[in-house]
């Protein structure tokens, strides 16, 4: 039987795209089948979230502040804050209507604007909503919480944490009903376009996140309150747990105490998201092949419990090693563009656009700016625990002061000697002005709209913008080092600074939107990588000015709790 590891390649290759053969699908959208958007937990007592901050409603921290290094005092752990950092991070943003449709936006992006990512909240006593710790699910529709569970006091206070968890899973249902057997790409692409959100909406408040990684995927599910939905066609399956720390709190965080939260009883019954289905075996599979290895669980007998104790020290180390200080980036730190304008508002415009005008460009130092903000160590990708893998491949086309062709930008430098032997015929000179701290290289100058747009699926967007990218990473050789599970956090990464590359965009007052349908093979074709070579793309991606559809409204985000 093939490994794991053999599985999740298979599966790549399987749902790779190519030019006159797409990832299976139905191939059309079956409306009477359409996932509901919206999880809610009937029965569940809810709880009304506050939409505003006291500290964001004259200022608050600008975008450049977040980062300077230099952000706000950590705010209270309170109802204004869980609310806040919700209302930033995962909430609805607008509604559009177009005719008698309507349709919700929010915060943090998805792919064809499904949503398959629930939020969960695990806190510890607070006014307003327990006298006792809690599981809670947060529902973007309502900005409320739900109580699933009360967590055990003692449990709670032998954590010692001074903050909160937030987990997050996924109901790949909703994308497969779009993109049938991609769906688990674009699933993970969502995991990490919402912990780069949190993040982001942390750092308003002083706060920051840490990923807690990795947790067995059985363990984590009964933490999350999850256990009865891991099957069907509607299972949701645990991605992954965030932790939220005040200023530069260590986390100290030990993972078998957190684990001992897990309730044994919980409250309120899911709602049913479809009244039919079509089924996708495949999606099941490559999330079993994907699985951390559930450790056994804590409270076992006594023959397992050593066992779960050294997979639980493992993941504890993890957790600390999230917080030591890397290599990398170089000593000059990362500078965001100075554009002293208010964050919070920034984070919540956030919008995908779904063309662009062919006309506006940035300037070469706005691009250099954006490019410094993705490499590692800043927010957001400080959340994620391990070496960076994802280096972008740039397709430039309408940036002042550069040349337009394809460049390269590896965000871990021992991976450049991995590149230039793939690449051996590449320029590799760094274009005019790029700072020393920015390792940006051209390949070769030219006009590459046309092809940007034919490997994005022939989608003009990739060419109409002022830059397009493709997220590379050596797929076989990362794996093979991290474990097959490391494929969801890949993607993960790509999404994290897919989420910084929307809120750059808006920052300068342009627009992004991620390119989920890209031809692999096509794509390392225009880079110029050999036909066997192991660098894969995960996700594209484009930058430009929006071209806005003047036939749709725009209604508020919470008109339909407003209203008298």
């Amino acid at each position: 039987m093939p490994s794991d590891l053999e599985r999740v390649l298979d599966y790549h290759e399987r749902t790779a795209h190519r030019p006159g053969r797409y990832a299976a699908s139905l191939g059309y959208l079956d409306w009477d089948t359409q996932p509901n958007p919206f999880r809610l937990y009937d029965g569940a007592e809810r709880f009304a979230l506050p939409r505003v901050h006291p500290r964001l409603v004259d200022h608050g921290p600008t975008w450049a502040d977040l980062f300077r290094g230099t952000g706000p005092v950590p705010a209270a752990l309170d109802t204004d804050l869980l609310g806040s950092l919700c209302f930033h991070a995962f909430a609805l943003s607008a509604w559009k209507q177009a005719g008698a449709s309507r349709w919700s936006l929010r915060v943090n992006p998805s792919s064809g604007n499904l949503h398959p990512t629930e939020v969960y909240l695990l806190a510890g006593p607070q006014g307003g909503l327990s006298e006792e710790p809690g599981l809670y699910h947060y529902t973007p529709l309502l900005h409320g919480l739900e109580r699933r569970a009360a967590l055990d006091p003692r449990a709670w206070q032998a954590l010692g944490f001074p903050g909160l968890l937030v987990g997050l899973s996924s109901i790949a249902w909703r994308e497969a009903w779009k993109y049938g057997e991609r769906a688990f790409r674009y699933c993970n692409h969502d995991v990490g376009h919402a912990v780069a959100a949190l993040a982001f909406a942390a750092a308003l408040h002083g706060w920051r996140a840490v990923l807690v990684d990795p947790l067995p995927d059985r363990e984590l599910a009964a933490l999350l309150g999850l256990g009865d939905l891991g099957r069907g066609v509607e299972a949701e399956h645990p991605e992954c747990l965030v932790a939220l720390l005040p200023g530069d709190a260590p986390p100290r965080l030990d993972a078998p105490a957190v684990l001992r939260l897990a309730p044994t009883a919980l409250e309120g019954q899911p709602n049913q998201l479809s009244e039919g289905h079509h089924e996708w075996p495949i999606l099941p599979e490559i999330a079993a092949a994907t699985a951390t290895a559930a450790a056994t669980t804590v409270g076992a007998s006594a023959a397992t419990v050593s066992a779960a104790a050294a997979t639980e020290s493992a993941v504890a180390a993890t957790v600390s090693a999230a917080a030591a200080p890397r290599p990398w980036p170089p000593p000059a730190a990362p500078r965001a563009c100075d554009l002293d304008i208010p964050a919070a508002p920034l984070l919540r415009r956030r919008r995908s656009a779904v063309a662009m005008d062919g006309r506006t460009g940035i300037t070469a130092p706005a691009f250099y700016d954006m490019l410094l903000q993705t490499l590692p160590g800043g927010l957001p990708t400080a959340a994620l625990p391990w070496r960076p893998a994802v280096d972008l491949a740039l397709m430039v086309h309408r940036v002042q002061g550069v040349d337009p062709g394809l460049y390269l930008l590896v965000r871990e430098p021992g991976r450049v000697a991995r590149w230039r032997a793939a690449l051996p015929e590449a320029s590799w000179q760094a274009p005019p002005e790029c700072p020393a701290e920015l390792p940006l290289v051209a390949l070769r100058a030219g006009d590459v709209r046309r092809e940007a747009a034919l490997v994005s699926c022939a989608q003009d967007i990739a060419a109409d913008g002022a830059f397009a990218v493709a997220m590379f990473v050596d797929l076989r050789a990362e794996l093979e080092r991290e474990g097959p599970a490391h494929y969801r956090r890949l993607y993960w990464e790509t999404g994290a600074i897919g989420q910084l590359l929307y809120l750059a965009a808006e920052a300068l007052g342009i627009a992004a939107t991620g390119i989920g349908c890209f031809f692999d093979q096509p794509t390392r074709h225009l880079l110029g990588l050999p036909e066997h070579d192991g660098l894969r793309s995960l996700y594209h991606f484009t930058v430009g000015g929006r071209v806005d559809d003047p036939r749709l409204r725009t209604l508020d985000a919470y008109h339909h709790l407003d209203r008298p």
